[in-house]
């Protein structure tokens, strides 16, 4: 009688009226090499979703869960953490998609440096999903202090151990809420590796939450403030955010 694999991962993956995307994206999670789950929540469903989930529903690691009424991405991430039955929770969107090693390449860097938390690079695709060859790097140790200078943690990039997802879910979904959860994680648990590969593919798109640049300005703007943090003190981290973005993006668009 063959014994169950335990859940190393379980990889969360909101999805809202995401049928052009979610396809790949599924896919790109069911390639890793590692011992996971999909916690599928979906906030809303439309014809392209539900024909990917009949496409994939007979493989065993897909878990679909059906909000009763639409929560928005931070909610749906907290609720699929606490159904999650893996070691690490891993967050995917939708419209992004991961290289195949990705899950084991930073399992192996969890267990070498004995962090709660690994981000990686990223390589830009446009909103048609092209790649594009320009990669957004991270530093192979993040701190704290590092992270409120920047966010240089992209949330599809992220595994984390469940114990500290559960200890900061997100909240504040008129802010960027990851970045919030990012900065108490760190502040709490100690830096985070990151791997300096492109092992995500981060979709631009215009119409998402950060796609507008004042819009996302305004949301890092109140993460300062939820932060807790004094005037001076949100004013000094707000200028940082707003150099590092000119340098990380430039003036080009894709």
């Amino acid at each position: 009688m063959n014994e169950e694999v335990p859940v190393q991962v379980s990889v969360c993956m909101p999805s809202y009226r995401s049928g052009r995307t979610i396809e790949d994206a599924v896919a790109s999670v069911l390639k890793q090499d590692a011992a996971l789950e999909l916690i599928l929540i979906v906030d809303e469903s439309d014809a392209a979703t539900e024909k990917t989930l009949e496409r994939f529903g007979q493989d065993p690691r897909l878990r679909v869960l059906r909000n009763p009424k639409r929560m928005g991405a931070a909610q749906s991430r907290n609720r699929a953490v606490k159904e999650a039955r893996g070691t690490y929770i891993a967050f995917l969107d939708a419209d992004d998609l991961w290289a195949e090693d990705k899950l084991k390449k930073q399992l192996a860097a969890l267990s070498r440096t004995g962090r709660v938390l690994c981000c990686t690079a990223r390589e830009l695709m446009t909103e048609d999903g092209k790649r594009t060859g320009r990669v957004i790097p991270v530093a192979e140790t993040v701190t704290y202090k590092d992270l409120l200078r920047h966010n240089s943690i992209n949330c599809s990039s992220v595994v984390v151990r469940r114990e500290a997802a559960l200890a900061f879910p997100m909240e504040h979904e008129d802010s960027h809420e990851d970045y919030i959860t990012w900065l108490r994680i760190l502040k709490a648990y100690g830096p985070a590796v990151g791997i300096n590969e492109p092992l995500l593919y981060y979709r631009m798109s215009s119409k998402g939450k950060s796609g507008s640049r004042l819009r996302s300005a305004a949301m890092t703007w109140r993460v300062y403030r939820y932060m807790g943090f004094s005037l001076p003190r949100c004013i000094l981290c707000f200028l940082s955010y707003a150099f590092c973005g000119v340098k990380k993006y430039g003036k080009s668009r894709l």
